[in-house]
């Protein structure tokens, strides 16, 4: 029926009356079951050479292809042995999925049905029968299709065709005299060196390989998909900004934007619960048009709980709720939990001007943590559990702060939520992770919206602490050489052009997102820099990636040259455990150069066990066998981050956090990684539980003396001693030192340095040591081992350990001075309570052992292992 527009202004407003009174409630209906997929018709030559998969076969929403497709048995797990080689066709390939779904004259009789998409990697084009709604292009983004104009009573198709990423950019990214500087070029020959289509794009980075993980460009729907179906006004999203925060009140004004089809009124209401159960409530009438409204509703908090880190006080949390009502029915309801804090940027002034770090609800929190990257290479299989165990692991080990990569993708609210529950600061990168980007317009509005959208949904999270404009971008076009090169190569002009684009976005678009979503929050251009406030990476001022040790092939002894003002990214390489290593590789022989071993180690394109080797031989020896070299990769890690760690706390104030590369693996692989793609510890984690305890004690020694200071993370005055004692090897005391302080809060200071003829006397290097402890009350807080020369230059005795069992706990007792003792359970899937310690002549340690094994199978696997076991 045509209207014709004057008659039809007259009689909406009655059409809207009439309506109002049977508005019904909007529903959200799951469309996640019934999908099929097959490679897309017009994709001839790749069905040519997979005929089969040219057929539909069942499809599961969320995932990819590829993890249908390992699960159907057509492809080979990519996690095992040599197979990564073997699925690479899959992501080269343009996929297609279908489902039919059957509308209802009822459901047609809503105002609205519209197609939510909650992610789709990447390059999509959706269409309902056979008519074409969409077409997507970022992976990052939630995409919306009004549906019902395309809709019919009974069964419908919907189809969504996914182009091959690679495919659809190169032609573009060929063509170019000279194309942005990427990431990590291909392994397996869909690109040229040096002409990389990732940077084109926004899916997440690390899907086209980095120097932990595999190549593996996933396609498909990889977030859920629904059907939304509202009449004539829907919440579209629910905020709730902190105006201000004292003791006594906190002002509060919740952001309900709603989207409304038509003209008319409605109420607005706001509830928040506190942790005690006690409510507030707040309601506004709005009138509404057409499109999307922005109403707040004000309200205030008497005595308002904080939220706080971890290691600060508790977490208490609250409940808010926004409920749309029409003719006082309620049609939309949205639900946020949220946590009352303040977070500030801690940046100097004059001299102190490259000052850096968070202060959390006034106070200046040092930051002890570590980097995390994506927690598998197909993010739709990740699981709560498989979360949990990551960020329960750095909870257990003194962690407060994880930073969230930005050659990933958002994290799933999940994530989140833990880490509000658990005190943890999150450091959120936006998902850049180190490419040159595009400097035009359309990218930077594409980047816009998936920017605002992923704030508006996070920003009520206490445990984000701030926002990062993405990794490495600016230090890369600042520092590296290819980007150096590139610059010459594209002249004054090109160069003015791209670096002008990537200023607005990093230093506008990004920004504006969180100071218009998340007011309150923190943001900084990137990590590294100093938001386009001097030169980036550099020790004098804001954050620092520092890879002179491992990447430069420096000693790791280069980590005590100087006191960086924050410290998120530094890292050292070890090997997992037997047990993740044989899951991957199989049984029979290995060694660090076995195939199988290079292809999961990607640092310098499978050379990096090299590296491995390279370090090993510096400062432990060379490996007796594959258990061995496994063994010293773990302990050769955990001693270069302790160091690093540790200097870091003995460094603050100037230094403000520490960050350590990397806490999770993307897939079972020889890496930075300090607990593996199976959940299981290695050394570097249940050191760091000791290097990042409340209280620690740095030794240093360097030249001829031993620069010691007392770590304190306490916001009162502690009263501590401290003593150091020498020992020869056969435990003959030597020399004593030792005095007794009160720790001001938040702090580190000094003691007395003391010489080698102080501390040692004319003992020989190689055959004695000294033991570092501070001690609070009765207990020993923490203790350092002192050496004069690199581990393998020390004389250790075998320390003569045995084992004890009780069930599933094992006493382990030495006879002798035992250095970085590792229970060793070998394949067997264990995880100790402790590992990787220090006993001293006459300890004893008591250990549980989580593993399904029996404990008469456990003892029978144990090898006890320790530096001076090696001899």
């Amino acid at each position: 029926m045509r209207r014709h527009g004057k008659i039809w202004a007259l009689v909406a407003p009655m059409l809207l009356a009439s309506t109002a009174a049977t508005a019904a409630p909007r529903t959200m209906t799951s469309l996640d079951d019934g999908w099929q997929a097959r490679i897309a018709p017009t994709d001839a030559a790749t069905i040519a050479a997979h005929r089969r998969e040219g057929r539909w076969f069942t499809a599961h929403v969320p995932g990819s292809v590829q993890q249908d497709l390992i699960a159907a048995h057509r492809i080979p797990d990519p996690f095992k042995g040599l197979n990564e080689a073997a699925v690479q066709w899959v992501g080269r390939a343009d996929w297609q999925y279908r489902r039919t779904l059957r509308v209802t004259p009822a459901m047609l009789a809503r105002d609205h049905l519209d197609l939510v998409f909650d992610g789709l990697d990447t390059f999509a084009t959706v269409s309902i029968n056979g008519h074409d709604v969409l077409k997507a292009d970022n992976a990052h983004r939630r995409w919306r299709v009004a549906a019902k104009p395309l809709l019919r009573a009974g069964d419908n198709i919907v189809t969504i065709t996914f182009a091959a990423p690679i495919r659809a950019l190169q032609p573009m990214v060929l063509a170019e005299a000279h194309s942005l500087p990427g990431e990590y070029d291909s392994a397996f020959g869909d690109e040229p060196k040096r002409r990389q289509t990732s940077p084109y794009i926004r899916k997440p980075k690390y899907h086209y390989g980095w120097d932990w993980g595999p190549r593996i460009l996933n396609v498909g729907p990889w977030r859920p998909i629904r059907l939304d179906a509202w009449d004539e006004a829907r919440i579209e999203s629910f905020r709730v900004d902190q105006d201000t925060l004292n003791d006594a009140e906190a002002r509060l004004s919740g952001k309900v934007a709603v989207m409304s089809g038509r003209t008319g009124t409605a109420t607005i209401r706001v509830a928040v619960t506190g942790p005690d159960g006690q409510q507030v409530e707040a309601r506004t009438d709005a009138a509404l048009v057409p499109g999307l409204n922005q109403i707040t509703v004000p309200l205030a908090v008497a005595a308002p709980q904080r939220w706080q880190p971890i290691g600060y006080g508790a977490q208490p949390l609250y409940r808010a709720t926004a409920v749309l009502e029409r003719a006082g029915a309620a049609t939309d309801t949205a639900r946020r939990r949220i946590g009352l804090r303040t977070v500030e940027l801690i940046r100097g002034t004059g001299s102190d001007r490259g000052a850096f770090g968070f202060r959390v609800n006034g106070l200046p929190i040092f930051a002890k943590g570590a980097n995390l990257i994506p927690f598998d290479s197909f993010p739709a299989r990740v699981t709560p559990a498989a979360m949990r165990t990551v960020l329960q692991g750095a909870r257990d080990a003194n962690m407060n702060t994880i930073r969230v990569w930005g050659g990933g993708y958002y994290l799933d609210d999940a994530f989140y939520d833990m880490a509000d529950e658990m005190g943890l600061m999150i450091w959120q990168d936006f998902m850049f992770g180190g490419a040159v980007t595009p400097p035009d317009a359309a990218f930077r509005e594409n980047v816009r919206i998936e920017a605002e959208e992923q704030v508006e949904r996070l920003n009520n999270h206490p445990s984000i602490i701030g926002w990062n404009g993405g990794n490495e971008v600016l230090s890369g076009w600042e520092n590296w050489s290819d980007r150096k090169a590139y610059k010459r190569a594209i002249g004054a002009d090109g160069q003015e052009r791209v670096g002008t684009g990537m200023a607005v976005l990093f230093d506008r678009v990004l920004r504006d997102a969180v100071l218009t979503r998340s007011p309150g929050s923190t943001y900084w251009a990137g990590s590294p820099s100093t938001d386009y406030d001097g030169p980036v990476d550099t020790d004098a001022s804001g954050d620092r990636h520092f890879w002179d040790v491992w990447s430069g092939s420096k000693p790791v002894e280069n980590y005590l040259d100087s006191c960086p003002r924050f410290m998120s990214e530094y890292g050292f390489q070890g090997a997992p455990g037997l047990a993740t290593i044989r899951d991957f590789a199989g049984a029979g022989p290995l060694s660090p150069d076995s195939p199988v071993m290079k292809a999961h180690q990607k640092f310098l394109d499978g050379e990096g066990n090299e590296r491995l080797l390279f370090y090993m031989r510096a400062r432990l020896g060379e490996p007796k066998d594959f258990g061995d070299f496994v063994y010293l990769s773990q302990v050769d890690q955990a001693q270069a981050i302790q160091m690093a760690a540790l200097h870091h706390r003995a460094c603050r104030p100037v230094t403000m956090g520490s960050l350590f590369w990397q806490i999770n693996d993307v897939w079972p692989a020889i890496s930075w990684a300090s607990i593996d793609h199976q959940g299981r510890w290695k050394l570097l984690q249940y050191a760091a539980r000791r290097f990042f305890a409340p209280q620690a004690i740095v030794a240093e020694h360097r030249g001829n003396a031993t620069r010691l200071s007392l770590v304190s993370d306490a916001t009162q005055p502690l009263p501590a001693r401290w003593t150091i004692r020498s020992f020869a090897m056969d435990g003959t005391p030597l020399k004593e030192n030792g005095g007794t302080v009160t720790l001001p809060p938040l702090s580190a200071i000094p003691v007395p340095t003391l010489t080698d003829d102080a501390l040692f006397g004319g003992a020989d290097p190689a055959a004695s040591y000294a033991v570092a402890e501070m001690i609070v009350g009765d207990t020993v807080a923490s203790r350092a081992i002192v050496e004069r020369g690199v581990p393998k230059d020390m004389r250790y005795p075998d320390p003569g350990l045995t084992a004890t069992w009780t069930d599933k706990q094992v006493t382990v007792t030495a006879k002798r001075l035992a250095r970085a003792v590792m229970l060793d359970f070998g394949a067997m899937p264990a995880q100790p309570s402790d590992n990787g310690f220090d006993l001293l002549p006459g300890e004893s340690r008591t250990v549980t052992v989580a593993a399904d094994a029996t404990p008469a199978a456990l003892a029978r696997a144990l090898t006890l292992r320790s530096l001076g076991s090696r001899r």
